[in-house]
């Protein structure tokens, strides 16, 4: 890759040509060489010239002013990313490989648990319903949104006394509903 220098002067019109690894700061001539180094590890060209850039960010943002050997620095960095890039991916071949291969007996089974979930589900709704708007309020509280007696009582601006008889109505009026349907 080439760049024009714009603080060169000029010749006949024509701007000075300088080559990216004659520009470029300590260790960027190493580019090609990493790149090679990296494509034929990972066998990717993109993850390759993916790689090499985490390499100079990296290198940039070391402490490098006391390096002896820049190239060696940078491909002790480059060659541990390959080695962080294929540990990450056994690991998430190894997570998915062990999951469990869902049974289709099992998926029947589970497809009739489903079934009937979803019908003690309607009923229940059903019995919410029909409970009185204060009594359902405090009963989705406590139920749904799990919060305590108390939290209850200052929310709905009533008695714990009030939420506790709530309730227990609340759940009479479902327990019932569902054995009478369920």
């Amino acid at each position: 890759m080439d760049f024009s220098d714009p603080d060169a002067p000029h010749n006949d019109g024509q701007s000075k040509i300088i080559k990216h690894e004659d520009a470029a700061p300590d260790g960027a001539g190493h580019y090609r060489e990493l790149h090679n180094f990296a494509r034929s590890r990972t066998g990717d060209t993109v993850l390759a010239e993916d790689l090499v850039q985490e390499t100079y960010l990296r290198a940039v943002n070391s402490d490098s002013s006391e390096l002896r050997n820049m190239r060696a620095f940078l491909f002790r960095i480059l060659n541990n990313l390959v080695t962080d890039h294929f540990r990450k991916l056994r690991r998430t071949r190894e997570r998915f490989s062990t999951a469990e291969v869902p049974d289709i007996a099992a998926d029947t089974q589970n497809a009739e648990d489903q079934l009937i979930a979803r019908q003690r589900l309607k009923i229940l709704q059903e019995a919410i319903d029909e409970l009185p708007p204060r009594c359902r309020e405090c009963f989705i509280l406590r139920r749904f949104d799990e919060l305590s007696h108390a939290e209850i009582a200052t929310r709905m601006n009533i008695t714990r006394s009030a939420v506790e008889k709530h309730l227990a109505a609340a759940m009479a009026h479902c327990t019932r509903r569902m054995r009478e349907r369920g």
